[in-house]
């Protein structure tokens, strides 16, 4: 998790670390959060290098946490990756309309020349691309209303039990006489 200290300390980041220094951005407030939460899911699906990065750097001018973003793009690391590149693949195909059949017919026309693997890698390859940006869109939209969703419905419990904290103090006071 990167640190606002360690960002300042960073050589590649000097020129701009001001900006992210901004201390609006390392609150958490409930506009900042889900649109942390939502870079954050969208970096982590759109780029395989390098997510922490562009997340933070998309975090400048949406006003996002900055952290929160860095950390909510672990969702694609080394050990869940091959499970979300299958999946991608599955949902890549499915957007392009890419069956047995298609790749069949493909195969059989090209099977013998010298385009056979390079036309079984591009419907591989393109239907993954695909699918990441899909689950891209979709995970970093679905993550921003959830989080708003719960942060709203944390806020408001709080809210609820500081309210029934003071009608009880009042039922106190009004019972003693006070």
């Amino acid at each position: 998790m990167p640190t606002r200290e360690g960002m300042a300390k960073n050589k590649y980041l000097a020129p701009i670390a001001h900006r992210f220094l901004s201390p609006e951005l390392w609150r958490f407030t409930r506009r900042s959060v889900p649109r942390g939460v939502a870079l954050g899911l969208f970096a982590g699906f759109i780029v395989p290098v390098g997510q922490i990065f562009l997340a933070a750097f998309l975090a400048l001018p949406t006003r996002a946490n900055v952290p929160l973003a860095a950390l909510v793009t672990f969702i694609t690391n080394p050990l869940t990756f091959p499970f979300w590149a299958v999946l991608a693949t599955k949902v890549g195909r499915f957007m392009l309309k890419i069956d047995a059949v298609t790749v069949n017919a493909s195969q059989s026309t090209m099977a013998s020349g010298p385009w056979a693997w390079f036309t079984g890698f591009f419907e591989l390859a393109g239907a993954a691309a695909v699918g990441f940006i899909v689950m891209a869109v979709v995970f970093s939209s679905v993550g921003y209303f959830v989080t708003n969703f719960v942060w709203r419905f944390i806020v408001a419990n709080r809210r609820k039990a500081r309210l029934r904290k003071m009608e009880a103090r009042l039922d106190e006071r009004l019972k003693s006489g006070k």
